[in-house]
């Protein structure tokens, strides 16, 4: 292998490093997002439940 079929073979390997690199940032972002979505909803119903306003709904139905 040449010197120049070398170097085309690396820069070739760093360009799909590249983008697997950007592919998977981005799926960190997006997963970051749920994150703080989900956090922000888990202290949502953590408020509702001490609250009381969650409670009503956990009763059983009246034919028990």
């Amino acid at each position: 292998m040449s010197e120049n079929e070398q170097i085309a073979e690396l820069e070739s390997r760093i360009a799909f490093q590249e983008d697997a690199i950007d592919k998977l940032s981005d799926i960190v972002a997006r997963q970051e997002r749920d994150l703080e979505r989900l956090t922000r909803m888990i202290q949502f119903l953590n408020t509702e439940i001490k609250s009381g306003a969650i409670e009503e709904n956990d009763q059983p139905p009246p034919h028990y």
